[in-house]
């Protein structure tokens, strides 16, 4: 079983660019440890291990990663990118790392992968856009597994698309995807309120968990790893632990003058059925009770079985309008923009 898994997750890396993510779980897959603690933990894992539920090869990857960038096998970070090796160079130093290290591994899978990917930011100042030219009103914003909390603060980005730029002139992150279709509208980002929930929310500011923010990031993509650092360095939203249905019934009240954004990319489709059905049930009972000078927002970011990438659906109340704004690329390479110019 888990040999399937490193394998299907190493298509999906390498289909993500990352071919040093597919070499490394093709190996695992191929010279699976079986002697170690790991692999007996692995074995008796009572969940589902795959790459759409809990994920182990990421889980695995991301701490051998952690090993390389906290310092604890240098031997393993000196096969790692930079530095350009082959599965025969970088077998003997992954065998090494998983035997020495096992208890760390161990350790490490117990929680599931936190990547906030900044590049999704992209869909996030679109739609913000699009709704700060129909509401000219501060908004609230509400991000349903925020993880350390780097896209809370998408209004501190700029969105390069050439013939338009949205956000700050001196921006420390600027993203700039293949975007694809008509543009958002050029307009101002004003928020005034941002706060995010996580089960197992992430201190950018501590030295761990810096270290599991980065470790997630796939090595050979050294641009990720530059903007999560420069995004770090900003992240100043607080993000509270707690079941994320329960938390949002804790923000759904509504405040004239204040429209409201909830969201979430690539987290609702981990969330239990139960929790999905409760969390849309309570987001449509607070749509029948917005405002004109109170609307509310959802925007989902997430897999919806087609492909490619993931669909950008919005829901806007009052009147609950559902609205299909286009894909994006999970890493947010790309952004298949088909929004209306104006929101009703």
């Amino acid at each position: 079983m888990i040999r399937t898994a490193l394998r299907e997750q190493a298509g999906y890396c390498e289909g993500l660019e990352s071919p040093f993510m597919g070499r490394l779980l093709r190996l695992l897959a191929d010279n699976w440890p079986a002697d170690t603690a790991l692999a007996a933990k692995v074995d008796a894992w009572p969940g589902d291990m795959s790459p759409y539920a809990d994920s182990l090869p990421l889980r695995i990857a991301g701490g051998l990663h952690a090993l390389c960038l906290s310092g604890r096998a240098p031997a393993l970070a000196a096969a790692y990118p930079p530095a350009l090796t082959d599965k025969t160079t970088l077998w003997p130093a992954l065998d090494a790392a998983l035997h020495e290290h096992d208890a760390f591994l161990c350790d490490w899978i117990n929680s599931p992968p936190q990547t906030n990917e900044l590049r999704r930011s992209a869909a996030l100042i679109g739609t913000a856009a699009l709704l700060a030219g129909r509401f000219d009103l501060p908004f609230r914003l509400s991000e349903l597994g925020a993880s350390g909390g780097l896209n809370l603060m998408f209004d501190h980005f700029a969105l390069d698309l050439g013939a338009l730029r949205l956000g700050p002139a001196k921006a420390p992150v600027t993203l700039t995807p293949d975007w694809r279709g008509p543009l958002p509208p050029d307009a101002a980002l004003n928020i005034s309120e941002r706060r995010g929930v996580d089960l197992n929310p992430l201190d950018a500011h501590t030295p761990e968990g810096t270290l599991r923010l980065m470790a997630y990031l796939w090595p050979d993509q050294s641009e990720r790893l530059a903007r999560t650092r420069a995004a770090i360095a900003i992240q100043d939203a607080p993000v509270d632990r707690a079941d994320a249905i329960d938390w949002l019934s804790t923000r759904l009240a509504t405040t004239e003058g204040a429209p409201h954004l909830i969201y979430h990319t690539v987290a609702w489709q981990y969330f239990p059925a139960e929790a999905q059905q409760r969390g849309t049930a309570l987001i449509e009972a607070a749509g029948a009770r917005a405002t004109p000078g109170a609307p509310l927002a959802w925007l989902s970011m997430e897999t919806d079985g087609k492909s490619p990438g993931a669909a950008l659906t919005l829901r806007l109340w009052p009147g609950d309008h559902r609205l299909a704004l286009g894909r994006a690329d999970f890493h947010g390479r790309w952004i298949d923009w088909q929004a209306p110019p104006h929101l009703p």
